[in-house]
């Protein structure tokens, strides 16, 4: 079966540390790490493990590894992958080397993002023993379908497409397609703003932040209220989650309902890795927006709001406005 590609952005930085601290460097060579989840439940962490199986015997080195991905580590700073309540029913490894794990009905209650960190954590941990070159995920006896409705299929750690942190502290340019509302209030305004920033940020925050500090011309306006704090972005199989603090739910009715929905949708649908985003009030998508945007809902872009600015033109600020004094800041 057709590998196919997870991409995950920056959410998914991995941070290589062992329980007490060291640099994965001064793990010992040979020695198991195991992934957990950092306690903000945003990256994986590996962790140096000394299994108790024989490496040889690849059944029971399955088997503890599983378990050890489902147990308390006992330290605060480490989740385990596989939550509480998910259960691994059985696995079965064939001579190409492909491993199924069969998970119960509880693997569906998990969110977009604890399931894909999920899954990495896995698909890291258990790719190191010997004759498992991949896995594949099934829910009861049906494969694991991804947001889309397509199977997950075969996965390797080729699959998930991670931010290694060899460019920390280095400075990129990118030039942001933003929406915001004509000052009028009933339509989009397209401003494209050239900017610097550190490559440890995500683009999807960067997208975020420049929303929420509105747009540099006086012929847009901003359209998120300005009291809203972002709580929380990433993005999983292309679907970008974002949360905001209750600050978001403040009424600006200068600005109308779908202007502020899709301003967000659409400037974020501009990055080529998203392609819809869902919304949420500090994590919570029950409710709706003011009167009728639900908040569970998964938006697709919308152009049919974008309007000319009021002098006719599309609007495209040339000069890098971000922190060029000190970018690394």
């Amino acid at each position: 079966m057709k590998t196919k590609k997870v991409w995950i952005m920056a959410v998914l930085f991995l941070l290589a540390v062992c329980a007490v601290g060291c640099t994965q460097e001064q793990i010992p060579e040979g020695t198991f790490l195991i992934s957990y989840l950092d306690k903000e439940q945003t990256k994986t962490v590996r962790v140096g493990y000394e299994p108790d199986a024989d490496r040889k015997d690849t059944e029971l080195l399955v088997k503890e590894l599983l378990h050890v991905l489902a147990t308390d580590s006992g330290n605060v700073d480490y989740v385990k992958p596989i939550p509480e309540g998910v259960e691994v029913t059985k696995t079965v490894l064939d001579e190409s080397g492909d491993l199924k794990v069969y998970f119960n009905e509880n693997y569906r209650v998990m969110d977009a993002v604890q399931e894909i960190l999920c899954r990495l954590a896995l698909v890291q941990t258990l790719t190191q023993v010997d004759g498992v070159k991949y896995l594949e995920f099934f829910v009861g006896e049906e494969p694991l379908l991804d947001t889309q409705g397509n199977e997950v299929g075969e996965m390797t750690t080729d699959d998930f497409v991670v931010n290694p942190g060899e460019q920390i502290n280095s400075i990129q340019h990118a030039a942001l397609e933003l929406y915001f509302s004509n000052p009028s209030g009933d339509g989009l305004v397209r401003e494209v703003q050239r900017v610097y920033y550190n490559s440890n940020v995500s683009l999807e925050k960067l997208v975020i932040e420049h929303l929420l500090a509105g747009p540099q011309t006086s012929d847009a306006i901003a359209t998120i209220p300005p009291e809203t704090s972002l709580v929380n972005v990433s993005v999983a199989e292309q679907i970008c989650y974002v949360s905001f603090d209750d600050g978001f739910r403040t009424q600006n009715y200068n600005v109308q309902e779908p202007i502020v929905i899709y301003s967000l949708v659409n400037s974020l649908v501009a990055l080529p890795h998203i392609q819809k985003v869902q919304i949420s009030v500090n994590g919570d998508t029950t409710g709706v927006y003011r009167e009728s945007f639900s908040l569970s809902t998964i938006y697709e872009q919308d152009l049919s709001y974008v309007r000319m600015s009021d002098t006719g033109r599309e609007i495209v600020v040339n000069d890098i406005k971000e922190d060029t004094k000190n970018p690394l800041d």
